[in-house]
């Protein structure tokens, strides 16, 4: 579903990722742990065709983000780790306009929406304007525009905040059937226990360089990853 190639990117002097490579194949979660500043915001952003990058490639699907970046665009979902929505607008309203990007019919819209937003519980407060949304209420909104056009391919920075237990869970239960389904995810969290949990793979970033990579038994071994992830930072 996913292969980055090499991908670099440059801020001045400052080399935010460096030669990195990843592969992310269809029904798979991959977890992406670093800590504030390592290049995990910077390759999702790069992932999703936001970022010019300076050098190497990604793949979606086999197509390459900078030679088809509306093909690759069609099938990713991105939630930024503080979605920025046209807070002018009611809940219902925004859906529909993400439903009008995506071309999804009035008859499929309407079922996907009441489906999303009850498992949500925003179903009541579709109505209201985004901006008497509270953050969590925001990130739950931002989810169901992102699943609406039941995307083959989601990445997530930061997904899990704000949102209360029950969303969490209901998240963790759609990025699971998502992948059941043949899609793959993609996302950054600090979580390291859900992490451990959800997800079949991991790479962990420091200073713009994967520094491990692999299955998430392979990558943690019998420890957990929360150990696992502090031994790298203290030894690189």
């Amino acid at each position: 579903m996913l292969s980055i190639e090499n991908l670099t990117k440059t801020y001045g002097d400052k080399r935010a990722v460096d030669d990195l490579t990843l592969n992310i194949d269809d029904g798979e979660i991959c977890a992406f742990i670093g800590h504030n500043g390592a290049g995990k915001t910077t390759t999702i952003k790069s992932v999703c065709g936001i970022l010019k990058f300076d050098a190497g490639e990604i793949y979606i699907a086999g197509k390459s983000i900078k030679e088809d970046p509306i093909g690759c665009k069609s099938m990713i979902a991105y939630i930024p780790d503080n979605p920025d929505l046209y807070e002018f607008l009611s809940g219902i309203k925004y859906l529909n306009f993400v439903a009008d990007v995506f071309g999804i019919s009035a008859d499929v819209r309407q079922k996907r929406i009441r489906e999303y937003a009850d498992r949500f519980e925003l179903t009541e407060d579709l109505a209201q304007p985004i901006s008497a949304y509270s953050h969590g209420m925001k990130q739950k909104l931002a989810l169901i525009s992102a699943l609406i056009h039941q995307p083959r391919f989601m990445v997530l920075d930061e997904p899990f905040v704000g949102l209360d237990p029950k969303a969490a869970r209901e998240l963790k239960m759609l990025m699971r059937d998502i992948c059941d389904a043949g899609g793959a995810i993609f996302f950054s969290t600090h979580i390291l226990e859900v992490a451990e949990k959800l997800c079949d793979r991991v790479a962990i970033i420091k200073a713009g360089k994967l520094v491990a990579v692999g299955g998430m038994d392979e990558v943690k071994g019998d420890s957990s990853l929360e150990d696992v992830f502090f031994e790298l930072e203290e030894k690189l």
